[in-house]
């Protein structure tokens, strides 16, 4: 007498798929959370790079600056008011690689601002704190063969800007390399889920 019912290997299977449906949803709602998570220590490290920039541009007086400084400081300005409309957009969709590439070029225009007003400080970090060597100057041979590994020179002088990009990157590497797996790939493409970009 059997006492299994009829068709009990398709039940089983059926469950086997059920849990891994579960795990692998739940893995990728775990990385997505963790990008998120890192996100809003990145996103608190460029709000205080943007106030420091803020509070140290020049303001120059009629008559004490010449044409070219006053320009300057007005594209500094005008860089640092672009970078935060973008930091306020991507705040809404952090993973968006639209946004996230917008958000990088404003901070790359911001940052190329800041460089002109404040040429003497190119003090750079990498992603672990330790301090690197001055960020390279778009020369011949300055090229990075990873972009997303260049330590960027911040306005305020502290690691802690680099290591949450560090971190934030290495959280949308793990999300983009599990959704990118077969088939988590198939369970990304029913929800909705996306590669998102770095911070580069």
């Amino acid at each position: 007498m059997n006492l299994l019912p009829e068709g009990w290997p398709w039940w089983i299977v059926g469950a086997v798929l059920l849990f891994w449906f579960i795990g692998a949803h739940n893995r990728l709602v775990r990385l997505r959370s963790t990008a998120l998570q890192a996100y809003g220590t990145l996103d608190a490290a460029l709000l205080r790079q943007l106030d420091f920039v803020q509070n140290h541009v020049v303001h120059p007086e009629p008559g004490a600056f010449s044409h070219g400084e006053l320009t300057t400081a007005a594209s500094l300005q005008a860089a640092a008011l672009q970078f935060t409309n973008m930091l306020a957009a991507t705040r809404k969709r952090p993973l968006d690689p639209q946004a996230m590439a917008a958000l990088g070029t404003a901070l790359h225009v911001m940052l190329s601002a800041w460089q002109r007003q404040h040429p003497d400080s190119g003090m750079a970090f990498e992603a672990d704190g330790t301090l690197s060597r001055p960020a390279p100057l778009g020369g011949p041979g300055d090229t990075p063969s990873a972009p997303a590994t260049v330590p960027i020179a911040w306005p305020e002088p502290s690691a802690a800007p680099e290591m949450a990009r560090g971190q934030f990157n290495q959280a949308v590497l793990n999300y983009n390399a599990a959704i990118a797996q077969f088939p988590a790939m198939l369970m990304a493409l029913m929800f909705g889920l996306r590669r998102a970009q770095p911070l580069v």
